[in-house]
């Protein structure tokens, strides 16, 4: 075995919780050392294996490492997106975090990095010479990978496949574009992966009536608008969210209440989804995917078999020239909250979304307090939303965690200061008549807000 590595973290994952973290902690902590490790041949994590057509579907300057921003901050000033901020495509990510690796971490000289390498119980070892070494932790081994998602270019359908039936993931969609185009394409899931897949088969000129779109659950989407870098937006839509929940009865009650208000949106109106991953999504991209619509809701599929799928609800007919693209991997994952500091460092979000403020704003907290009973009531965990309940309970305990790190002046300061944290109130916004509305309307209905919503979902108050 190769000579031991010393080192004070370990962390598991290079994705973007975990090169939010490693960025926070070697800013905060000029003593830190951290090898980092992934089983992935570079820095990025899923962005590795992202379809070609994929496109951030929040601005750029609320992704990446605290650092460095992701872009350049521009407002779209043409296109249907005029008026919203930038998102960047998956090869500009990719690129990002190529630099962050190379200009921030590397330069630190504080951060080894050991691509397509696996770690185990203080060893790491490479996954394609089999080498070991001993790494020796001083302080911590930080879990990035706990909330790591699923992708269709690496997880299989959910369902059987056979013989003859042509079942593809969505990032193989050019290839097969340029090599013929099928007579039917059948896009299977109801998440971002799908909405995406469809509107690029749209762009690329095919009918939608050559589409048919299974989605064994519909979606609620945010408007994309009004999840945006700019105080007076985000926290206007976080009022309007807590009293539209004063006044509502269910999750599912609050959801239409967010719709008549502009902040949530759904494909089918005559449909009320039980979705609730809730991407952002522009209205153009609405209007064009209610083009579709030849839509199959017979829950999920069980076979794919040559023109034929069989599915809970019964079978459907798809044609032998049909192509079944794969968008049905789970994505976000749910496994049970954990305090974030245990055994392990266990990274997961600290307010409701947005994983790369909570992974820096973790990596903060390390970096500055010692006691970890402090840094886990200054920081909990919640979940991602799943379902409308499951929405609703993302909802108050981000609530609570966000109320827990925003009482300490210190992080309340370091909040501020990034490009991460879509609350943020910079000095740029001092003095704004439209932000300070947008704080004191939210002051004023969130105790109600939550507090009903806590109701909704049977957590205590």
């Amino acid at each position: 075995m190769a000579r031991a590595l010393e080192t004070d973290y370990v962390v598991v994952g290079a994705g973007a919780a975990g090169m939010a973290f490693v960025d926070a902690l070697i800013d905060h902590d000029a003593g830190a050392r951290v090898v980092l490790v992934d089983r992935r041949p570079g820095v990025g994590g899923h962005w590795l294996d992202a379809y070609p057509f994929v496109r951030l579907h929040q601005a750029s300057q609320l992704y990446g490492v605290a650092s460095t921003r992701l872009g350049d901050g521009r407002v779209q000033t043409d296109g249907p997106e005029a008026g919203l901020h930038e998102r960047a495509t998956g090869e500009d990510v990719r690129r990002y975090y190529a630099r962050v690796l190379e200009e921030r971490l590397r330069a630190s000289d504080r951060v080894e990095f050991f691509p397509a390498h696996e770690y185990d119980d203080g060893t790491i070892r490479s996954l394609t010479t089999g080498e070991e070494r001993e790494v020796r932790v001083r302080r911590r081994v930080v879990d990035a990978s706990y909330l790591a998602p699923d992708v269709p270019a690496v997880t299989p359908p959910p369902f059987a496949v056979d013989d003859g039936a042509r079942v593809v993931p969505a990032g193989l969609l050019p290839t097969l574009e340029v090599n013929g185009t099928p007579e039917r394409w059948i896009v299977v899931g109801s998440g971002k992966t799908a909405t995406d897949t469809c509107i690029w088969l749209l762009d690329q000129g095919v009918d939608p009536d050559a589409i048919a779109w299974v989605r064994p659950r519909d979606p609620w989407m945010l408007d994309r608008a009004v999840i945006q870098p700019d105080p007076a937006v985000f926290i206007g839509m976080a009022a309007d969210l807590m009293e539209s929940a004063a006044d509502a009865v269910t999750p599912e009650d609050l959801m239409l209440h967010l719709e008549d208000r502009g902040i949530m949106l759904r494909i089918d109106r005559s449909v009320t989804p039980t979705m609730a991953k809730t991407p952002t999504l522009a209205r153009w991209e609405l209007e064009r995917l209610r083009t579709i619509e030849n839509v199959v809701r017979l829950g999920h599929i069980r076979r794919a078999a040559p023109g034929r799928l069989v599915l809970d609800g019964g079978d459907v007919v798809t044609g032998r020239g049909s192509v079944v693209v794969h968008c049905a991997s789970p994505g976000l994952k749910y496994p049970p909250l954990v305090p974030i500091w245990g055994e392990r460092i266990t990274l997961q979000p600290t307010r409701a979304g947005f994983p790369c403020f909570g992974a820096a704003l973790i990596g903060f907290v390390e970096a500055t307090r010692d006691d970890d009973a402090a840094k886990n009531a200054l920081c909990p965990p919640s979940p991602y939303g799943n379902s409308t309940a499951g929405w609703v309970t993302m909802q108050v305990l981000g609530h609570r965690s966000a109320t827990a790190f925003g009482a300490d002046r210190e992080i309340r300061a370091w909040a501020n200061s990034t490009l991460l944290n879509p609350a943020r109130i910079g000095p740029e916004h001092a003095g704004r008549q439209d932000v300070s509305d947008a704080v004191a309307r939210f002051k004023q209905h969130a105790p109600a807000g939550v507090a009903r919503m806590s109701t909704m979902v049977g957590l205590a108050a």
